[in-house]
């Protein structure tokens, strides 16, 4: 697939209100400056390199990911980049999560699965959006790569 609309035609039949009311609240929540575009063959918000030219992992022609959306077969995955480099911000998600859904929450570094479109808890995504910036995100991404070297 190349484009997002591609990606859109084929979703799972089982994820398609999932992904679309997910699609919403983040783009009505999130900061502004990312951008909405197909990367790693998913839909995703980056960074532009118009405001990080350095690009991900050094690379200039590739945008910095932020967060992506992932309907599989057996689950529906939101993939934040920014949770997993920041502590406060994971255990916040975590107690709210704990707070407003019945099941377990069921998680990666940085990969938020569901497994029933019932127990998604929108509003919660959306407030998880707000809550970091470009800028605050650029600065996360960069203190993580001088950690690693």
């Amino acid at each position: 697939m190349k484009t997002i609309e591609e990606y859109e035609a084929n979703l799972p039949e089982k994820w398609q209100s999932s992904y679309f009311l997910l699609k919403e609240q983040l783009l009505t929540n999130l900061p502004e400056g990312f951008q909405f575009v197909l990367q790693y063959g998913m839909p995703t918000f980056v960074v532009p390199l118009s405001a990080y030219p350095n690009g991900y992992l050094n690379r200039p022609d590739e945008p910095l990911p932020f967060l992506s959306l992932g309907a599989q077969k057996n689950h529906f995955a939101v993939y934040h980049m920014g949770i997993m480099s920041n502590p406060s911000l994971l255990s916040w998600f975590e107690e709210e999560y704990k707070k407003q859904v019945p099941t377990k929450l069921n998680m990666g570094k940085s990969c938020i699965r569901f497994t029933n479109p019932k127990t998604i808890p929108y509003e919660l995504m959306g407030e998880l959006a707000k809550k970091m910036s470009p800028a605050d995100w650029i600065a996360r991404y960069e203190h993580y790569q001088t950690k690693k070297k």
